[in-house]
């Protein structure tokens, strides 16, 4: 019996696919399941026209076995086989898939068949964990069968044995374990479980093993006593690791909403179920089934570096990628859930995808399906929506801003704020459609919380003149009106930064008279605050507050604070504006005192402004002159 070396490949090419092609150890049960599976369909698809081939669906399983003193784990199935021949081309020569051959042989109107292995390199990552490979065969038709066995890249042989039932067995003798690795672990039941579980779970044959199980040993009655604790023994029994059948391949019609949710906490981890699940079922240019599901709660490290977004990429019910970024927009990282399409192409090693045309039109349809699944929740289960948005609309938010707005227009219908008038969240249009016709703005203000909000002099005026205004307390609200610029032609105002378009022409001219009243009184203050303010100057805005202090140049207050979270040493301070109510008495006091009493009168300026400052929620500099300064005046 001579070796035979590897056709038409190289030492270096073998070494490539064990050690470079495939990133996890682990896969290389993934891949012989796979091909397992590949071998049962030829025999089931020519069951079809073969009635000698004495077998149903339900006959056909694939089989693991473990011999742990030997450290062999085995995985067979009762496929096609393969001839001498055929052992030669599948696995004496690197990348000769039999499976994607066959493939090609089918007429057109049977090119449905679902094959899994079209590379013919999946095989050899059993040895990334095994010293060496045995394959024992017996090919349908045939008498003969056959032994295929290699240590590596030294090269194989072929030689006749012993097998009475058609199909595959490929058994693999496990690398010693290292201080770096212990292969043992893929003799343990629970790994292979495991293993199963994560990328086999929807092959459409049982995975079958003996399973170790614990059960409580009968006792004879003349034997039990209340004070003698349970005996309890061990046995085997064969069980199926793999559900074969997966929710989203079923019609909607077949599946419980139990189900969908039993799935989704079982697959995801969730205890609490989802507000809402989208099958999708595609058929076209790429053909895919997807399910989808909306959390109810956002995980704990979802706004963290930490946090995994994406969906699992099934390939005919194999496990691909267990987070497909490319499958969904940042936008919508919460959304959790599957695909499964054979119209991928996928790389060599089946681990990564390439991007392509197929992948970008099932990237824009799910993202479809997901925006009106929203809306739809946003209509019909307002209740919901909410619970949604208040553990994931500060994604949205972030999506409305990231890549200069580039999506603001696919995101502003699905943001809730809250409206200060109504007490309870509302979408833009909403508020638009509540608004009186002539108006043009849409006001809102930022901040720390509602509360604080409330107390701003200029929504008192807003108040009293019967308008609306947008409540924001989260730290990206301040950036979303400045990248929406605008929502059905309705601009958006800044309470505390943007002219408010309040006055009438009686009230205008009635200010400009009041700033030329007060022109001295207001390059008083300035001095009396020099270093403190840029200027001072009127406002008929205030309703009955006397003064507020606004920032110079755009730019909020609340943005300040923000970048001053962000950077501390790039953070500079915004110039700040004095605004004064001249109609308010103390105002007007402080005018008369201007003149009998400068000085009084620069005390109570320190006031007006430490007050401006405890309005807009920013701190009082030095808070012990402060005190001592009301003191002294009282």
């Amino acid at each position: 019996m001579s070796k035979k070396q590897f056709k038409a490949e190289s030492k270096r090419l073998l070494d490539m696919m064990i050690n470079s092609i495939y990133t996890h150890q682990e896969i290389f049960l993934r891949e012989l399941i796979s091909n397992a599976s590949d071998a049962i369909d030829k025999l089931a698809y020519l069951a079809l026209t073969d009635q000698n081939v004495g077998l149903n669906r339900e006959d056909f399983a694939i089989d693991l076995r473990v011999d742990k003193k030997l450290g062999l784990l085995t995985v067979s199935d009762n496929g096609i086989g393969m001839s001498k021949e055929e052992m030669e081309q599948n696995l004496g020569t690197i990348a000769k898939s039999g499976s994607l051959q066959f493939k090609q042989e089918l007429d057109k109107d049977q090119s449905d068949v679902d094959i899994i292995g079209q590379f013919g390199v999946g095989f050899y990552s059993a040895f990334m964990v095994a010293d060496t490979v045995t394959v024992l065969s017996k090919k349908y038709g045939q008498e003969e069968a056959w032994m295929w066995q290699s240590s590596g890249a030294e090269g194989y042989t072929v030689t006749p044995c012993e097998k009475t039932t058609v199909g595959t067995e490929v058994i693999l003798k496990l690398k010693a374990d290292t201080e770096g690795e212990k292969y043992s672990r893929f003799l343990e039941q629970h790994q292979l479980q495991s293993l199963v579980k994560k990328y086999s779970d929807y092959i459409r044959y049982p995975i079958r093993m003996e399973l170790e199980k614990s059960r409580r040993k009968e006792v004879p009655e003349s034997e039990q006593s209340e004070d003698k604790a349970p005996e309890w023994e061990t046995y085997t029994e064969l069980s199926t690791l793999n559900s074969m059948v997966p929710v989203w391949l079923k019609a909607k019609k077949d599946v419980t909403e139990e189900e969908y949710d039993g799935f989704y906490k079982d697959k995801f981890f969730d205890y609490e179920k989802p507000l809402a699940h989208i099958p999708i079922s595609v058929e076209g240019a790429v053909t895919y089934k997807a399910l989808l599901y909306i959390p109810a709660k956002a995980p704990y490290d979802f706004y963290t570096k930490d946090f995994k977004k994406g969906l699992q990429l099934y390939s005919s019910g194999v496990m691909i990628m267990e987070h497909c970024e490319d499958l969904i927009p940042d936008y919508f990282r919460f959304v959790r859930g599957v695909v499964d399409t054979a119209d991928l192409s996928l790389n060599i090693s089946r681990e990564m995808l390439q991007h392509n045309r197929q992948l970008s039109i099932i990237s824009g349809n799910l993202e479809k399906k997901i925006k009106q699944e929203l809306l739809n929740m946003q209509k019909e289960h307002r209740e919901d929506y909410e619970k949604f948005f208040t553990a994931f609309g500060r994604q949205l938010k972030y999506g409305v801003v990231s890549d200069y707005g580039m999506h603001k227009e696919a995101l502003q219908d699905l943001l809730l704020f809250w409206s200060a008038k109504n007490q309870k969240l509302v979408t833009l249009k909403e508020y638009v459609e509540a608004m009186p016709e002539e108006k043009k703005h849409i006001y809102f203000a930022s901040g720390e919380s509602n509360a604080r909000l409330a107390q701003l002099p200029q929504y008192q005026r807003l108040q009293e003149k019967g308008f609306d205004v947008l409540f924001m307390t989260e730290d990206v609200d301040e950036f979303v009106p400045r990248t929406l610029v605008n929502y059905l032609e309705k601009d958006f105002r800044n309470l505390t930064t943007d002219d408010l378009d309040l006055s009438t022409e009686d009230e205008k001219k009635a200010a400009e008279a009041a700033a030329a009243d007060w022109k001295d009184d207001l390059e008083f203050l300035k001095t009396a605050l020099e270093g403190k303010i840029v200027r001072a100057e009127v406002s008929a805005d205030l309703g009955s507050h006397p003064v507020c202090l606004v920032p110079e140049g755009g730019m909020s207050f609340e943005m300040e604070k923000y970048f001053k979270r962000m950077n501390p040493d790039m953070a500079l301070p915004l110039e700040k504006v004095l605004r004064i109510n001249p109609e308010h008495p103390v105002v007007q006091k402080l005018k008369g005192m201007i003149t009998s009493d400068p000085e009084k009168a620069k005390q109570y300026a320190q006031v007006l402004y430490a007050q401006g400052l405890i309005l807009a929620d920013l701190p009082i500099e030095d808070a012990q002159a402060y005190t001592d300064l009301i003191c002294g005046l009282l």
